[in-house]
Order: C-alpha cells, then structure tokens, then sequence
C-alpha cells in the first residue's frame, strides 16, 4: 500500500516543464518569418554566457532546411564579436510553430513559437518542451514597452516564472 501510495503521488506530480503552457502558433509563414530577431530577454543559459546585442538571422536553404546565424557580442557592445551557425527545420507541417534548432552535428532542441505578431511578424516569444529556455524576439533592437510587458503577462499565464529573465543589452542600431 505505500509503495502505490508513494507511484500515485510521484505521477501526480508535474514538473515545471510540464506545467508550462507549450502551445504553439497555429500558422506560421515561414518566408515572413525569416530575416533578422533580435534578442530582447532571455533566461540565462550557457551557449549564451555573457552575450549582449544578441540577434538571430534565419535563412531558407536550397534544400529546404533553415540556416541559423546566432550573433552577439561579448559582455560589452563593443566587447569581441562572437557567432554560431546552425540549422532548423519544421518537422511536421501539421504543426508549424515546433521547430528543431541544431548547432551541433544531429543533436537538434525544441525551438516552440508561442506568441507571434501574426500581422506584421515583428515581435515573437519563444520557448521549447522545457521550462529553461525561453526568449523574446523583435525585429528592432528595442521593443515598444507595451509590447514587452503584453509578452511578459502572456509568459506568466503559461506559466513561465519570470525571476530569472535576462534583459538583453541593445546598441539600438
């Protein structure tokens, strides 16, 4: 009788990354999304370790995948200008918003759209299947504060815990 009272527990209890609101956008046009994302906060991690003026630049391949081009600089805007390039794909066309992100060899991560302008493609939040990443994109380097704060109520209602956001310095170029 504990051993089962201890599992029924153990399988009620969520874990963050399940409690986590991981749905994505229902369409997304992938020729609008691509071009230049800057980085506007992030949860620290650390492939990312001490970068500011962060932005990604996605690019359709000849055979269909995505180039990824990660860029930013080191603790300082005018520190040394560091940059990982990577592939994505959208694995299933039923599901547009769930991308894969590879920037080593066949290892690929989650890379989940959440929020989307759908209009104007100019800001996006995302996410993965775990709680510990999670990013706000503008195609500027500077995002309207009703904007940021409309995503950050948003994050919040999924269930992010926000503690931990990392705003991400801009050079606003």
């Amino acid at each position: 009788m504990l051993i089962f009272s201890v599992l029924f527990v153990f399988n009620c209890t969520k874990t963050n990354s399940q409690m986590i609101d991981q749905t994505t956008v229902k369409a997304l046009d992938l020729n609008r999304y691509l071009g230049k994302w800057y980085e506007i906060a992030r949860f620290p991690h650390s492939f990312e370790k001490n970068l500011v003026g962060v932005a990604a630049t996605y690019c359709l391949k000849a055979d269909g995948m995505i180039e990824v081009l990660n860029e930013g600089f080191k603790n300082t805007l005018d520190g040394e200008h560091s940059q990982a390039i990577g592939k994505a794909k959208i694995p299933s066309k039923l599901e547009p918003g769930k991308l894969k992100v590879s920037f080593f060899w066949i290892f690929y991560a989650d890379y989940f759209v959440l929020e989307l302008d759908e209009q104007n493609y100019q800001y996006a939040m995302i996410g993965s299947s775990s709680d510990k990443y999670f990013w706000i994109l503008c195609r500027t380097p500077q995002m309207d504060s009703a904007i940021y704060n409309m995503l950050l109520d948003k994050a919040r209602k999924r269930g992010y815990h926000l503690e931990k956001l990392y705003k991400v310095p801009q050079d606003g170029k």
